[in-house]
């Protein structure tokens, strides 16, 4: 496996830790079913971004499913903390939408779905612990402007069309400054506790 995944680690850390390059997220301990999902839309193109798509082009489902589970088991440190330089007021809003949503815009807490640590929910919602506020702002506005896409129903498009892009910010920013929980393992599925219903849960 390691030989395997060493087109992977080059740029996501030997680990899969992630790396200072905002692009190049971290993604040991997520949930194996959300990284498998990726992985198959990046090779059917999907999901954009060149270096991907040529790295997963011909791969078949098997070996994605298990560089999937590989990383999947992975529980390397986190990262030290990026300070995005936001003010009091733009953390605030972050924190708010982070836990509490905004029932006025129908905008959910992100905690009811990605967890309460933030670290996923199984089988198909990422963590966002330990992921920059440049890369969460930059796959907000992606799935604001239909970029990226899930299976439907596609409740990340659903939510992600009713955030301004001060929310998106926002949102980035305080997540960014939070520190990791001590397990970092995804939630079990609970459907029940879901605001929206997910392709992705499925």
């Amino acid at each position: 496996m390691e030989a395997r995944v060493q087109g992977c680690v080059t740029c996501h850390g030997q680990s899969g830790q992630g790396t200072s390059n905002g692009y190049f997220p971290r993604i040991a301990g997520k949930p194996a079913g959300y990284l498998y999902n990726q992985l198959v839309a990046f090779r059917d193109g999907t999901r954009r971004y060149p270096p991907m798509n040529y790295l997963v082009a011909y791969l078949p489902d098997a070996y994605l499913k298990e560089i999937a589970d590989h990383f999947a088991r992975q529980r390397p440190p986190f990262a030290a903390r990026e300070d995005a330089g936001a003010d009091a007021a733009t953390l605030a809003r972050g924190k708010a939408l982070v836990t509490a949503g905004d029932p006025q815009k129908g905008i959910p807490a992100c905690i009811a779905c990605h967890g309460e640590g933030l670290t996923g929910m199984n089988p198909g919602i990422p963590g966002l612990v330990g992921l920059r506020p440049s890369y969460i702002a930059a796959q907000l506005t992606r799935w604001r402007v239909g970029d990226r896409h899930a299976a439907d129903p596609d409740c990340m498009k659903r939510i992600a069309v009713r955030l301004s892009e001060i929310d998106v910010n926002a949102v980035g920013a305080w997540l960014g400054q939070q520190d990791p929980p001590r397990d970092p393992s995804p939630e079990s599925s609970n459907l029940v506790r879901m605001p929206l219903a997910c392709g992705s849960q499925r």
